[in-house]
C-alpha cells in the first residue's frame, strides 16, 4: 500500500503542474472560439496544423524520454545516461531542424497555410525547441522534484495564454479604435491572426527552455557511446508506437479535412468544430497525462522490489475507479462543459461521450503497456499500435462521408478499445499481473448505463436545471456505490478513511 500512497503522492504533485497546464491551455479554446477575428475555417486549419506538431515532435525525440526511464535505475548507467541522452536529441534537432527548413513549404501545405510561409517556419522553432525540454523534464520527474517542474510548466502555459489574449483579442481591438495606436509596432492586422496564435507558442516554449537552463548547464560533453545503443534499440519500437499513437490521436482531422464532401470552406469548419468538442472529451486526458507523469518512473522503480505485479494490479483498480468517476462529472454537465467552447461549436456536444471513454480505454492502455516495456519487448507496443492505426484509417474512410465528424469519434472509441484488449491478453501469457478485471469491467458497464438512464430522463423532460440535479443525484449514487464497495481500500488512505466507518 506504501507505493500506492507515494504514486498518489507522485500524481498530485506532478498531476496537479500538469493538469493546470493543459487547463490552462484548454483556455486558448473560448479565447480562439470566441474572438471575432478567428474564423470557424481558421481555427479548424490551425487544428490541423497542432496536428502535425506532435507528429514531429515524436519523430524529433524518438522515444527516448522512456529509454531515460528504463536505464537510469541501473547504477552503471547514473554518471552518464543524462548527458549522452541530452546530447543525442540535441545533435539530432539540428539535423532534423535543418530537413525540415527545406521542406517546410510541405508542411505549410499539410495544414493548408501554403498562403503564410511564416506559419511553417515558426512551427520548426516551436518543435526544435520543445524537444531540448524532454531530457531536462524527464530529469525533473525521475529526481521527483515536482514543484520546478510545476513552477516550468506553467510558467510557459501563462505566458501562451497571455499573449494569445494580447495578439488575437487585444491587438486587433485597439488598432480598431486608434489605427495609430503603439500595438502597430509589433502586431502587423494583415497577418492571418493564427501567425500570431504560432508566435505565442514559440514564445512559450523559449522561456521553457531558458527556465530549464540549470538542468541544461548540468549537461557534461561526456557520450557513453554503449547506453547510447542500448537506449536507440530500446527506443526505435517506441517511435513507432509513439508515431501511430499520434495518429491515431490526431490524424482525424486531416482525414475529415480530406475525406469530408463540401467545400474546403465547410471542410475546414467540421474540423474547427471536431476540435473545439474534442477538447472538452480531453478532459480526462488532463487525469490520464497526470497519472502517467508519476507513474512511469514510478512502475520503473517499483520493477526492482518484489511482488511488482500486485502494485500494477492496485494501481489499475484505482485508476479505473478515477477515470469513470470522471466520466459521469463530464458527461452528465455537458450543459457546464459546454461553456468552454463558441455557441457555434457546440452542434458537436454529441461526440464527447463516445470520446470520454476511448480516452479511458487509452489510460488502461498505458498502465497495461509497461509489460512490455519492462521485458524490452517494446516491438510488441509496435505491433498493437500499427492494428489501431489501421482501425483509426480504415473506419475514417468508410464513415467519414457518411457520418462527418462523428466517425472520428467512433473511429478512436474501436482504435483505443482494440488495443487495450489486445495489450491486456498478450501481457497475461507473457507477463501476467492479477488484475481484477471482472470489477473493472463491472465498475465501466454501470458508468455508461448510469450516463444512458440520465439521456433517457432528459430526453423527455428538457429543462437544463433538471438535468444537472439529476446528473448530481447520480454521481453522488455511483460515489456513495464505489466506497461502500471499496471500503477497505478507501479505510487505508488516511484523508479518506478517517470518515469511513
Amino acid at each position: 500500500m506504501s507505493g500506492i500512497k507515494k504514486l498518489a503522492g507522485q500524481t498530485i504533485w506532478y498531476g496537479v503542474s500538469s493538469i493546470a497546464a493543459r487547463f490552462i491551455g484548454y483556455l486558448l479554446a473560448p479565447l480562439l472560439t470566441y474572438s471575432g477575428h478567428i474564423t470557424k475555417a481558421d481555427f479548424g486549419k490551425q487544428s490541423l496544423l497542432y496536428s502535425a506538431i506532435p507528429v514531429l515532435s515524436i519523430i524529433f525525440s524518438y522515444g527516448f524520454e522512456t529509454a531515460y526511464f528504463r536505464f537510469s535505475a541501473k547504477k552503471e548507467y547514473k554518471d552518464s545516461i543524462y548527458s549522452t541522452a541530452f546530447l543525442s536529441l540535441f545533435f539530432s534537432t539540428i539535423l532534423f531542424s535543418t530537413i525540415l527548413w527545406y521542406n517546410r513549404a510541405f508542411l505549410g501545405a499539410v495544414a493548408d497555410f501554403a498562403d503564410v510561409p511564416e506559419i511553417a517556419t515558426l512551427t520548426i522553432f516551436i518543435v526544435a525547441l520543445d524537444t531540448l525540454n524532454v531530457i531536462p523534464f524527464a530529469k525533473l520527474r525521475q529526481e521527483e522534484r515536482p514543484i520546478r517542474y510545476a513552477f516550468v510548466r506553467v510558467s510557459g502555459i501563462c505566458l501562451n495564454l497571455v499573449l494569445v489574449f494580447f495578439f488575437v483579442n487585444y491587438c486587433p481591438a485597439a488598432v480598431e479604435k486608434n489605427p495609430g495606436s503603439w500595438v502597430t509596432k509589433i502586431y502587423n492586422g494583415s497577418l492571418n491572426p493564427i501567425v500570431y496564435v504560432v508566435i505565442a507558442n514559440v514564445i512559450q516554449s523559449l522561456l521553457t527552455l531558458l527556465l530549464l537552463s540549470k538542468e541544461v548547464a548540468m549537461v557534461r560533453f561526456t557520450f557513453n557511446a554503449r547506453l547510447w545503443k542500448e537506449m536507440i534499440l530500446y527506443s526505435l519500437p517506441m517511435l513507432i508506437v509513439g508515431l501511430g499513437g499520434i495518429v491515431n490521436e490526431t490524424f482525424d482531422r486531416l482525414m475529415l479535412k480530406a475525406w469530408l464532401p463540401g467545400t474546403a470552406e465547410y471542410r475546414n469548419e467540421q474540423v474547427g468544430i471536431y476540435n473545439a468538442c474534442y477538447k472538452l472529451s480531453l478532459l480526462i486526458t488532463l487525469f490520464v497525462q497526470a497519472f502517467r507523469m508519476g507513474a512511469e518512473p514510478f512502475f520503473f522503480k517499483q520493477a526492482e522490489g518484489e511482488n511488482p505485479q500486485k502494485i500494477y494490479a492496485r494501481v489499475m483498480k484505482f485508476f479505473v475507479i478515477v477515470v469513470t468517476t470522471m466520466f459521469l462529472v463530464v458527461s452528465l454537465f455537458l450543459p457546464v462543459w459546454s461553456k468552454l467552447i463558441g455557441p457555434q461549436y457546440r452542434v458537436g456536444l454529441k461526440i464527447v461521450p463516445v470520446l470520454l471513454l476511448a480516452n479511458i480505454f487509452l489510460g488502461v492502455y498505458y498502465n497495461l503497456s509497461i509489460w512490455f516495456k519492462l521485458t524490452h519487448r517494446t516491438i510488441v507496443g509496435t505491433y498493437i499500435t500499427l492494428i489501431g492505426t489501421v482501425i483509426t484509417v480504415c473506419m475514417n474512410y468508410a464513415l467519414i462521408p457518411v457520418m462527418g465528424y462523428m466517425a472520428g469519434a467512433l473511429s478512436t472509441f474501436c482504435c483505443y478499445g482494440t488495443m487495450m484488449v489486445l495489450c491486456y491478453l498478450w501481457g497475461q501469457k507473457e507477463y501476467p499481473i492479477p488484475y481484477v478485471t471482472k470489477k473493472m469491467i463491472a465498475y465501466g458497464v454501470i458508468v455508461v448505463l448510469l450516463f444512458s438512464l440520465h439521456q433517457l430522463i432528459t430526453y423527455f423532460v428538457h429543462n437544463t436545471f433538471f438535468s444537472l440535479g439529476l446528473g448530481v443525484l447520480l454521481t453522488v449514487a455511483w460515489c456513495w456505490f464505489i466506497l461502500l464497495v471499496e471500503k477497505k481500500e478507501f479505510k487505508k488512505f488516511p484523508v479518506i478513511g478517517k470518515y469511513i466507518k
